[in-house]
């Protein structure tokens, strides 16, 4: 009740922004008020009030002027010293901060304190990491104390991931339901998918979607989260992923299935995609997806080469293009022309070549100009080598066999997915060449998909 009045007063100050009675509120105002007005406003966005924007910026200019007339008096108070620090790790003016810093009188500990902060704000994190080092943020009053939690710990999230945690979790308890625990939940989660603690991931994704789902940063969450389910999809049950999930609006929920659904589709873990474009298309609360392209694409991708190739292509084939994006629409592409290769007839057969004793010796391979008139069907494969084996040019030969690939040449590395044996196969065989035209498709399968726009 006292945060509603509070707050109700300030957007009143606020309205008077640009009158001189503004002018004469601000001046009479402690810097330390006025930064924990801003933190209000700004626990009120990190819960989903988007009409609190314009206010922190208002509010910010207004810190921002009251700041560059304190003089080295206002900041005997400690609490306007920790509050010129707060204002500054809450998105102030690095510039004003460190002018400041140099006119304030402090011991020498808090000044080094600042020199920490004022190096982080200036994008040094090297000397701030080293500055901060000896802080406590638990030994600091609890609004300086989350906001140094939640600095040192983004600076450590590279190189010592687990400190970064620690610190991360000390922001969340020093400072609970503001927009320092919104940043740290959010930062959590990335860190737990570069640690993969999938425990950890699934235990602050909840904590996110239970409380800033309609945070403006929660774009930068749902990133964080899709990528973490596709890259922990080993560890993260189903059950699990549908309890998050669960917590998020239909609306929400459906997009996020299916980013998950397009992500996965794409690195090939087709029961994940099948999954998530299921519960995609699902919907909620009888309201179905059914009819959304996104989801019919997706799900399809997942089975493109399964043995039911006909039904895809009759699900893809009634994909309205003009419904989706240009890069769903590529994917589309990709996914129709994968389709197609895997129902193509065989390619004819070469034509009979000469008998190898007018040519060759009839230890020699078959002729290289039959091998060319197979590949010739096929689109080229980039880093695929010529499964002809290596011949002693002589007589006709030299003049249709290419070559033979240089040692180290990169054109000599066979894909990974390439069998060892392929390059000795004898395509004469029917069978022999159905085998070899299988390997080449599904070898530009992979390679269409990796082209795939992401």
């Amino acid at each position: 009740m006292k945060r509603a009045v509070f707050t109700s007063r300030l957007m009143g100050l606020l309205l008077l922004a640009g009158q001189p009675t503004a002018a004469l509120a601000q001046d009479s105002l402690q810097p330390y008020q006025l930064v924990r007005s801003l933190q209000l406003i700004q626990d009120r966005i990190a819960v989903g009030d988007h009409a609190a924007l314009p206010m922190q910026s208002k509010l910010l200019e207004m810190i921002d002027t009251r700041l560059r007339e304190a003089d080295k008096n206002d900041f005997r108070d400690p609490k306007n010293f920790r509050a010129l620090l707060v204002y500054g790790m809450s998105g102030g003016n690095p510039v004003t901060v460190e002018a400041a810093v140099s006119r304030a009188t402090a011991d020498a500990r808090d000044l080094a304190l600042a020199r920490g902060v004022i190096d982080y704000l200036n994008g040094r994190p090297g000397e701030a990491i080293e500055a901060l080092k000896p802080v406590d943020p638990m030994a600091q009053p609890s609004d300086l104390g989350a906001f140094l939690a939640l600095v040192k710990g983004s600076l450590l999230a590279g190189d010592q991931p687990a400190a970064a945690l620690v610190l991360l979790d000390e922001a969340k308890l020093l400072g609970p339901g503001t927009l320092v625990e919104e940043a740290a939940l959010r930062r959590s989660v990335g860190i737990a998918v570069a640690q993969r603690d999938a425990a950890r991931f699934a235990l602050a994704s909840t904590q996110y979607v239970e409380r800033y789902l309609y945070s403006p940063y929660a774009s930068q969450f749902a990133d964080s989260f899709i990528s973490g389910v596709i890259e922990l999809h080993m560890s993260i049950s189903q059950d699990k992923l549908a309890d998050i999930t669960s917590m998020m609006d239909p609306e929400r929920e459906k997009v996020i299935y299916l980013r998950i659904a397009r992500r996965a589709a794409i690195d090939g873990l087709n029961e994940l995609s099948a999954f998530a474009s299921a519960r995609a298309e699902q919907g909620r609360d009888g309201n179905t997806n059914q009819g959304d392209p996104r989801a019919l694409l997706y799900s399809s991708l997942s089975t493109v080469t399964s043995g039911t190739i006909e039904d895809v292509r009759a699900k893809l084939g009634k994909i309205d293009r003009s419904r989706l994006s240009d890069g769903d629409r590529a994917l589309l592409d990709a996914a129709e022309a994968i389709a197609g290769e895997v129902v193509a007839p065989p390619a004819s057969l070469p034509t009979a070549s000469p008998a190898p004793a007018e040519v060759m010796p009839s230890h020699e391979p078959e002729p290289a100009a039959a091998q060319t008139a197979d590949a010739a069907g096929l689109p080229p494969v980039e880093g695929a080598v010529s499964e002809r084996p290596a011949v002693a040019p002589s007589g006709d030969t030299v003049a249709v066999a290419p070559n033979p690939p240089a040692p180290g040449d990169a054109a000599t590395v066979l894909p990974a997915s390439a069998p060892a044996a392929a390059a000795s196969t004898d395509t004469s065989d029917p069978t022999d060449a159905a085998m070899v035209k299988t390997r080449r498709q599904l070898d530009l399968i992979d390679q269409m998909l990796g082209a795939a726009p992401k």
